[in-house]
């Protein structure tokens, strides 16, 4: 490759990496007010629904809805919106992306987790009783609750993702998962661990706030159940053609590859 298409092509992806930073941002900076205006002392939201788990379930909803509109924006159409290193991570490990465009998406990713949290500054008092949507084991559950609940819930969430994926009836609904998922997570499992299900997501707020309380259940727990997720859903990735949630029609030829068993296909769509 000479220098001039090198060139090119790092200038070609550097849009897909600014579209995974930006991403990634406005999740954490959406999804996370949501948790704090839901979940935070002094909101008024314990008042119009005094139950907290009812406030869980439509925190789960809310977070997840946020995901599923940055995947039909134009983040979506761009950079596939996995805003999330570990359904990057998870593309490359069934073949859909190379290392080098999964390397620089998950720096994107990590990045744009802090830089979203830092407005969640102006949050103030409500803010901080939250730890600004830190994740953290939950009062009465252990380490390794908490890191189980982490692998159990990242699990079903790559899993669904990739068997949304893999079938043309399902494909174009993938977006609509996630807030029905979330919404059910959230509710049963955020008590334990706080359902965060992305490194990057867990790494705005707890910058932010200094709370790093088993930080590495963060990583570690989503890290295996998408690896428990790639194994289970082994007989249909190949199925999935392209590595993004929507706009499957319109990708770049290096970002987003349909590569099985180490070839690399036109897509079929």
């Amino acid at each position: 490759m000479t220098n001039a298409r090198r060139g090119s092509d790092r200038a070609e992806l550097w849009p897909l990496f600014a579209s995974e930073l930006v991403g990634t941002g406005l999740l954490v900076l959406v999804g996370l007010s949501v948790v704090i205006f839901d979940l935070g002392t002094g909101t008024p939201m314990a008042k119009l629904i005094p139950n907290e788990a009812f406030r869980r379930l439509i925190t789960g909803f809310l977070f997840g809805g946020a995901g599923a509109m940055i995947a039909l924006s134009r983040v979506g159409k761009v950079s596939g919106a996995h805003i999330n290193p570990i359904v990057s991570l998870g593309f490359y490990l069934v073949c859909k992306l190379d290392f080098r465009v999964t390397l620089g998406c998950i720096v994107a990713q990590l990045v744009g987790g802090v830089l979203g949290a830092l407005p969640l500054l102006a949050w103030g008092a409500m803010g901080r009783s939250v730890a600004f949507g830190a994740t953290a084991p939950g009062p009465g559950y252990s380490t390794w609750e908490a890191l189980l609940g982490e692998v159990i819930t990242t699990f079903a969430m790559v899993a669904l993702l990739y068997l949304f994926l893999s079938f043309r009836e399902s494909r174009p609904y993938t977006p609509a998962l996630f807030p029905f998922l979330y919404s059910v997570m959230v509710y049963i499992e955020a008590p334990a661990s706080g359902t965060s299900t992305n490194p990057a997501r867990s790494l705005g707020p707890a910058t932010i706030s200094g709370t790093w309380q088993a930080w590495w259940i963060y990583w570690l727990g989503p890290l295996l159940g998408m690896l428990a997720a790639v194994i289970a859903c082994s007989h249909v990735v190949d199925r999935i053609e392209v590595a993004k949630l929507y706009y499957f029609d319109t990708h770049h030829p290096r970002f987003l590859k349909n590569r099985q068993r180490g070839r690399t296909h036109a897509p079929d769509t």
